[in-house]
């Protein structure tokens, strides 16, 4: 497909906006697919940015705006000016609004494509790459990245993991190969929502143009179709923030999940001492709640994972940790109630005992001191652990140290995923 640059659209704009209607065309409504494409091909990913009552298009760039059914022109949003698209009230698809009032009549869905030299498709002020399609959902309307896996990529891996050193650079590669291959082996799973991501944490975080770097951009070009596999296979290509003291086996953490020979536990251990990732903020934590504040915690989160009394949640009368698992995480947590007692499994603890924020607990890896009053009831109870987030596959603060001790992206990889092989797929 040859990209048409602004220099070429000046001399034949006729021309140019042809073939800019020919692409959206072929382009509509693309065959969707849970595998990835054919060997020298990049695959195009479908990530979803917001869902909104509106959606704003234009910016620092000229924005062509087709029809997502037929590729019929609609306009031309000319820099500096914004166009807004909203549901059509009657029917299925969209409508746009332009900065005089006048509104469009129903269209299935748009695409913008960015025809300026240097710039980007902008929604709601931020710019990315590709292209921007915009399509109903229900009362609103969602806006969608038609991105090139690389540039997904570099973007994601800047969001990951930020600006680094010089001498941190082996993580980068190694977290752009990992969110590669995580982008690549969940591809289609939203397929009823026309979506390959979100650009969150259901999936990866995502931020467009703003949220690339120089490292991103350069470890997504140096990895190019880099992938990890095993038995031929992609992987399910998980990471965590802070591992702790050990990754975790994916059965520990995730329920109903089946064993995988490259996702059992890791220890993150130096041979000096210490931890790789003892380097993270998020290394070591401590939550505590008083009495009235853990029972109103729990009355809003134990029903969520198991039935309990819908008449007000009993006095509490301990907390114990009654199974760890091989990774040292907690793998049963006991509540005992003035009459009885529940037994929350190790993948509930983290959205079972929050903190007062709301967020799930840090991480499964911690230790309990309880505290009674004279009537034996909890009065005070303190978590103490280490780690933060789920802890299966590639740890990511652990990585950078294994990077600032000289471990090179390979080693790093085959670390947390053992047994798996780089290799190149397109």
């Amino acid at each position: 497909m040859r990209r048409l640059s602004a220099n070429s659209i000046k001399r034949s704009r006729t021309r140019g906006l042809a073939s800019l209607l020919a692409v959206a065309t072929a382009c509509a409504h693309p065959s969707p697919s849970a595998a990835p494409s054919a060997p020298g091909t990049e695959p195009e990913l479908r990530i979803g940015l917001s869902e909104q009552s509106s959606i704003s298009l234009g910016g620092d760039g000229e924005l062509i705006v087709t029809d997502d059914g037929n590729g019929q022109l609609l306009g031309s949003i000319a820099v500096g000016t914004r166009w807004s698209v909203i549901p059509d009230s009657g029917g299925t698809g969209v409508r746009v609004v332009q900065p005089d009032g006048t509104v469009s009549d129903p269209h299935p869905g748009l695409f913008a494509v960015n025809v300026s030299e240097g710039r980007f498709a902008m929604a709601d002020g931020r710019p990315y790459r590709g292209r921007l399609n915009v399509v109903r959902a229900g009362t609103r309307v969602l806006l969608i990245n038609r991105v090139a896996v690389e540039n997904y990529v570099a973007s994601v891996v800047g969001s990951e993991m930020g600006a680094r050193r010089p001498n941190e650079q082996a993580a980068v590669l190694a977290q752009a190969i990992v969110s590669r291959t995580f982008a690549l082996r969940n591809r289609g799973r939203w397929e009823a929502r026309g979506l390959d991501a979100f650009a969150d944490t259901r999936d990866q975080v995502y931020g467009g143009v703003a949220s690339e770097e120089p490292q991103t951009l350069e470890a997504a070009r140096a990895t190019a179709g880099w992938v990890l596999m095993y038995d031929g296979e992609l992987i399910d290509a998980f990471f965590h923030s802070t591992c702790g003291q050990s990754t975790a086996a994916v059965e520990e953490v995730f329920k109903s999940a089946t064993p995988k020979p490259y996702l059992r536990a890791v220890s993150d251990a130096k041979k000096g001492g210490g931890y790789y990732c003892d380097i993270s903020p998020r290394y070591k934590w401590r939550e505590q709640w008083d009495g009235a504040k853990l029972r109103a915690i729990l009355s809003r989160t134990l029903p969520a994972v198991m039935a309990v009394g819908g008449d007000g949640l009993q006095p509490i009368t301990n907390l114990e940790i009654t199974r760890t698992t091989p990774s040292g995480r907690v793998g049963e947590l006991r509540i005992v109630f003035a009459h009885g007692d529940v037994r929350v499994a190790g993948p509930d603890v983290r959205s079972v005992l929050r903190p007062s924020s709301g967020s799930l607990l840090s991480s499964q890896a911690f230790e309990l001191t309880v505290t009674r009053d004279a009537s034996g009831r909890v009065s005070r109870v303190v978590a103490e652990g280490v780690g933060s987030g789920h802890g299966v596959g590639f740890c990511q603060w652990g990585a950078l140290g294994r990077a600032q001790a000289g471990q090179n992206y390979q080693a790093i990889l085959s670390t947390y995923f053992p047994g798996t092989k780089v290799a190149k797929l397109y």
